[in-house]
């Protein structure tokens, strides 16, 4: 069995605990360091290597997570970033996937629905908090006016953190068929990922 490694970023000292005490449960989740600030987090990932990060936005004073995250997808790109925190807004939802976050979980997940996210980012998939992913699908039941109805449908499924081939079995179409559409959303969009198009898509909503 393979162990996903993970590093903890957050100024709270309690949350990195509890955090760290919650994933110590799962067997095939290490965390490896911690950090308590953007710059630390930084130095902490190119000592540590982690396969996962788990990052907060908001740090007190220095380096945000935001930054953080800019900089860790330019040092160390092979590494997962999931964004856990408290703030839920459509705004940092977007800098934070625009940033290159592969996840966005509030701190008020449940545990299962924590570790399903650091097992599904090793495996390339976005995954968002049931909260977060609610709202998000309710702003994208309204077709975008360039896409589709099927692939604003699609579209909307994403913020589920559905495979291919999931997003072909919900809507009784082949795996192949979720790929074409896929590449039409991201060229209509002008995207090159999933967590790319999801940020569009809330942009786009957000200035009608």
């Amino acid at each position: 069995m393979t162990t996903i490694s993970v590093l903890l970023v957050d100024d709270h000292t309690v949350v990195r605990s509890g955090l760290k005490a919650l994933l110590g449960t799962q067997a095939d989740i290490a965390v490896v360091g911690e950090a308590a600030s953007g710059e630390e987090a930084l130095e902490a990932a190119q000592r540590h290597q982690p396969a996962v990060v788990l990052m907060d936005l908001a740090m007190g004073a220095g380096m945000d997570g935001i930054e953080a995250i800019k900089q860790l997808r330019q040092r160390t790109p092979q590494q997962a970033i999931i964004v856990f925190t408290t703030y839920d807004s459509d705004a940092d939802i977007v800098r934070a996937v625009d940033a290159g976050a592969m996840g966005y979980l509030l701190k008020d997940a449940a545990p299962e629905e924590i570790f399903a996210a650091v097992r599904g980012a090793v495996q390339g998939k976005s995954v968002m908090s049931a909260p977060v992913a609610s709202r998000l699908f309710q702003q994208l039941r309204h077709p975008d006016e360039i896409l589709t109805p099927r692939e604003a449908e699609l579209l909307s499924l994403l913020t589920q953190g559905l495979s291919n081939r999931d997003l072909g079995k919900r809507l009784f179409i082949s795996e192949a068929t979720v790929k074409t559409h896929l590449a039409h959303i991201y060229a209509k969009l002008g995207v090159e990922t999933r967590a790319a198009a999801i940020a569009t898509a809330i942009r786009r909503e957000g200035m009608r």
